[in-house]
């Protein structure tokens, strides 16, 4: 097996633990370790499409592009650090841009992710599951959507965004233990835990279009019932399995390159900024707001409406994060900053984004 090894320090467990890759042509395989030896898990990688519905029976299915921790001795999916939960925008085709096709790639994008975050993490990315031409209609997430799947409002009334994420990350992991199970002779039933984690933290990323279901999360978490998560709640969980343990999972929020023909790009709501902040005071974790922008939607004459809902959006989290005793932080990144906008810089902003 051809392949290189390295080594370093996670410096996520205090030191204690040292990560071992190996790069070759298998699925990646990383040993994770205690320095006294006393227990060893070992890991691969899974990637994969698939197809599903968001509830048993649906007509619709969604297509996820997964990448995922798995044992290399059972084959099953295992707990990581952390889910990232990435959902797309409209499709272009056709433009015979190589840049703009390699990222219009669902696993393409899923491999990004992983080597932005790190191997010991979840990475699922959401195509919508319905499309006007070109136009993804995220209405399982956002019930308002007209027929370009734009919102007319963002409303939490029955949480349909985390409750739709909750059932369509559980039938994907459904069907990857489908597939991986059919792939093993003997498969093992009982695998330790990765770590000591106890519920992985979650991290939203909304792109173009796709950032309006993070807005609709948003809204639905601002207006939340605030519980402190029981014990029963902290055993280890691949993902989240109710609307509150993903609610209380996230940890950041990310916008890229955002924007819409319409209005609704970003939260201006005053009110629900507001309630994040309180929330956050009252139960945590912290959180985290990155936005991503390049001048294709930022700086667009003709659509105005984008660059000034991003800059009230990061006026509210600036005036409440100074009350939040650092619980609650924002953060604005602009990219290509000296360039003309293009579609190739909507497209090339999630290979050059800083999510450090």
């Amino acid at each position: 097996m051809q392949g290189q090894f390295s080594v370093s320090e996670d410096l996520g467990l205090s030191n204690r633990f040292l990560l071992f890759r190996c790069t070759s042509i298998r699925p990646d395989v990383v040993f994770f370790s205690t320095c006294s030896g006393q227990s060893q898990t070992v890991m691969e990688r899974w990637s994969g499409i698939l197809k599903v519905p968001l509830f048993k029976g649906s007509r619709g299915l969604y297509k996820v592009a997964a990448s995922l921790c798995i044992s290399s001795s059972s084959q099953i999916p295992i707990v990581p650090s952390m889910n990232a939960i990435f959902f797309n925008g409209d499709r272009v085709k056709g433009t015979g841009n190589p840049v703009i096709e390699r990222l219009s790639d669902l696993e393409k994008i899923g491999e990004i992710m992983v080597s932005k975050l790190g191997e010991n993490v979840n990475v699922w990315v959401i195509e919508a599951s319905k499309f006007n031409g070109p136009f993804a209609v995220y209405k399982d997430f956002i019930p308002s959507v007209n027929k370009w799947g734009e919102p007319t409002s963002y409303d939490p009334t029955g949480s349909p965004a985390s409750n739709s994420l909750v059932s369509l990350l559980q039938s994907c992991l459904i069907e990857a233990k489908n597939i991986l199970s059919s792939k093993v002779v003997e498969p093992i039933s009982t695998e330790p835990p990765i770590s000591s984690f106890s519920q992985p933290k979650t991290y939203l990323f909304g792109f173009s279009k796709g950032g309006t279901v993070i807005n609709q999360l948003v809204t639905e978490l601002a207006f939340s019932q605030v519980t402190i998560p029981s014990h029963s709640q902290n055993k280890n969980e691949i993902i989240p399995t109710s609307k509150e343990t993903l609610l209380n999972s996230i940890t950041e929020i990310h916008y890229i390159d955002v924007g819409l023909n319409s209005n609704g790009a970003y939260i201006n709501d005053q009110d629900v900024i507001k309630k994040i902040s309180k929330r956050v005071l009252e139960v945590g974790p912290r959180l985290r707001f990155v936005l991503h922008g390049t001048p294709r939607q930022w700086c667009d004459s003709m659509r105005v409406w984008i660059g000034n809902e991003k800059d009230t959006m990061i006026r509210l989290l600036n005036d409440v994060c100074k009350k939040s005793e650092e619980k609650l932080m924002v953060c604005e990144r602009f990219y290509f900053a000296n360039k003309h906008a293009n579609m190739q810089m909507h497209f090339e902003v999630i290979e050059k984004m800083d999510i450090s």
